[in-house]
């Protein structure tokens, strides 16, 4: 029997490569000869660029940036085997966890990090990047990221434009002749699960606004300057719409990365399965056992461990879920799993569960192992 373990991490507990290692340790305490294949998965999200890197067996590469609110920060991509290809998340050089409590700042926080970021892949010789856009601090759409690959944003009176969701309003032109030569050799691919356009009731100002500290006047203010921002675009032909799925995304860096680099928006968990080998290894499965920490009705809607579920179906292999816990309804989601398991066994707060998360992964993967086991000894001794 061949299983693929590709769990996504339990956040607040464990990577995603950790929890791969200790439900196969399970496992295989119930099916000793069973052929188990660990791939550490992302979604785009927070841990994606750690994960890659683990599965492919690439390397980390540190950069210095320019944080959110102006202060140095250090980041780090991730270079595949091949050395043309990286992964990276815009949030280890733009996300709202490098901004100090109650310090949120919409109108001023720049994604110029993530711009030196890519920039700083590029200069390596990467021409072939995936960069997953969750957890941003910023509503600036873009256009720190676009000012540190050399775009010139200009005021009406030809002045350098500032940063930050404040600067929007007062774009009035983009010019293209100072943009690092490397970006029109490089594939751009976005790694983005979220669906929002750029404006409106579900845009990046209304929606993701006041998560990054926006009061109701800011919102309509980064609403106005987002919607100026998307005419300038248009006018000069860099965009024909904003009303694409993700475009709203990391304050409109998905908007910006496809307007000012030609990117390509995908599923984080598509592209993520595709470069660590999930795709390949699933093919031969007889079972894929996937999971993470919280399972709720979101997990439905397309999340990590369902479109993984949906690839091991279409290879007719069989799936199974473990969640650090179960929230809501689980119906639909139990449809979509051949079986659901949960680790936490018994009440218990937030903090004993994740205090106690290896313990009950390690449980109830011996537990599932067992259960396989079983399965398999009544297929080879029952009636044909």
């Amino acid at each position: 029997m061949k299983i693929v373990v590709a769990p996504d991490s339990f956040k607040g507990s464990m990577r995603s490569d950790e929890a791969g290692e200790i439900i196969a340790a399970g496992l295989r305490e119930g099916l000793p000869g069973a052929e188990i294949v660990v791939i550490p998965m992302a979604d785009g999200g927070e841990g994606t660029t750690d994960a890659v890197v683990r599965a492919t067996g690439g390397r980390l590469r540190p950069v210095s940036v320019t944080g959110p609110l102006g202060a140095p920060a250090t980041a780090a991509y991730g270079v595949l085997p091949d050395g043309r290809t990286a992964v990276m998340e815009m949030a280890s050089a733009s996300g709202i966890e490098l901004v100090p409590a109650g310090a949120l700042d919409p109108m001023r926080a720049s994604t110029v990090g993530t711009g030196e970021l890519l920039r700083a892949a590029m200069d390596a010789g990467v021409r072939d990047i995936i960069i997953g856009i969750g957890g941003s601090a910023t509503v600036d759409g873009g256009i720190g990221m676009a000012q540190a690959l050399g775009f010139r944003l200009l005021t009406a009176r030809g002045e350098l434009v500032g940063s930050g969701g404040g600067a929007l309003a007062s774009i009035a032109r983009v010019e293209t002749s100072g943009v690092v030569p490397a970006l029109a050799e490089s594939r751009i691919r976005v790694a983005c699960d979220v669906t929002n356009p750029l404006l409106g009731e579900r845009g990046a100002a209304r929606v993701f606004g006041p998560q990054k500290g926006a009061s109701p006047a800011m919102v309509e203010e980064l609403e106005t300057g987002l919607a100026h921002l998307a005419e300038v675009w248009k006018r000069q032909g860099m965009l024909d719409s904003v009303r694409r799925p993700g475009d709203g995304a990391a304050g409109g860096l998905g908007a910006a990365l496809r307007a000012f680099c030609g990117a390509e928006m995908a599923s984080g968990a598509e592209l993520v399965a595709e470069i660590t080998g999930f795709d390949r290894e699933i093919a031969d499965a007889d079972l894929l056992v996937t999971g993470e920490g919280r399972t709720d009705d979101q997990t439905a809607d397309g999340k990590l461990c369902v479109v993984l579920a949906r690839k091991a179906r279409e290879q007719g292999a069989r799936t199974i879920l473990i969640s650090g816990s179960l929230h809501g309804e689980s119906g639909t989601v139990e449809r979509l799993f051949d079986a659901v398991f949960a680790a936490v066994r018994e009440v218990c707060t937030l903090e004993e569960a994740l205090a106690g998360a290896r313990i009950n992964l390690a449980r109830i993967a011996r537990s599932v192992g067992r259960v396989l086991a079983v399965g398999a000894r009544g297929g080879e001794d029952g009636p044909a």
